[in-house]
């Protein structure tokens, strides 16, 4: 019986880590939420060209850009309804 190997390349988990610290800067991500959302969008569809990643796991990393960008915006009102 022929295994299955389940191991990520190592030029592919590098990508995947990439964008898991991208989506974990919440600085960046606080100081301009549009721009750090839209490199989220990016790497995410680039690692899905790349077949770093299937459409299961694209639509898993776009669901988690989304919802870092309603963090930010969220904490970005709050911060200013406090002032």
């Amino acid at each position: 019986m022929k295994e299955v190997s389940t191991e990520v390349p190592v030029a592919e988990s590098e990508g995947i880590a990439a964008w898991q610290a991208l989506l974990q800067d919440q600085e960046a991500l606080l100081k301009n939420p549009g721009a750090h959302h839209k490199a989220l969008i990016h790497g995410a569809y680039t690692l899905h060209q790349a077949h770093a990643i299937d459409r299961d796991i694209l639509c898993d990393l776009l669901e988690q850009a989304d919802g870092a960008l309603a963090y930010a915006v969220e904490a970005l009102l709050d911060s200013h309804c406090s002032e």
